[in-house]
């Protein structure tokens, strides 16, 4: 049985082109990365809104869509940024799950998630072994959580 770490992309992002873990920025993805490194996964990806499952080593484009509800105090801050529908949602977790299954046993293998509700409710269904250490917590929790077991 494999051990695989999914981390929620974020909307801070540099602005060129980069490796994934080194395009997203801010505590709550650089704490996600390291925290997860800790566990010594066979693997860990980034579950991105807009490219679905990413390699960390994989070059992308900044991009500003989100599977998370957003404020219209942080819409009017990013207007660009585009908040994908249930179905999209849905669309989107089904392509995840497809990629998944490709390196990994979605039946046996254990998958650590550390992305919010948004991420992990389109996927859920499809994943038999599901361990959230984050469950519950808000985002300024989660950071001070993964924070503590550094």
């Amino acid at each position: 049985m494999k051990r695989i770490v999914l981390i929620s992309c974020v909307s801070r992002k540099g602005n060129k082109k980069a490796k994934a873990k080194d395009l997203y920025k801010g505590p709550l993805f650089t704490n996600s990365l390291a925290y997860g490194e800790s566990l010594s996964p066979d693997k860990i990806f980034v579950l991105s809104a807009f490219y679905h499952l990413l390699d960390l080593n994989k070059e992308i484009e900044p991009y500003d869509v989100t599977l998370s509800y957003v404020s219209a105090d942080k819409k009017a801050k990013k207007p660009n940024l585009k908040v994908l529908t249930k179905a999209e949602a849905e669309h989107w977790g089904q392509i995840v799950l497809e990629q998944l299954s490709e390196v990994a046993d979605l039946k046996n293998d254990k998958f650590i998630i550390l992305a919010g509700q948004s991420y992990l409710e389109p996927i859920k269904n499809g994943l038999t072994n599901i361990e959230e250490p984050l469950k519950g917590l808000r985002q300024g929790e989660r950071v001070k959580f993964l924070a503590s077991k550094l």
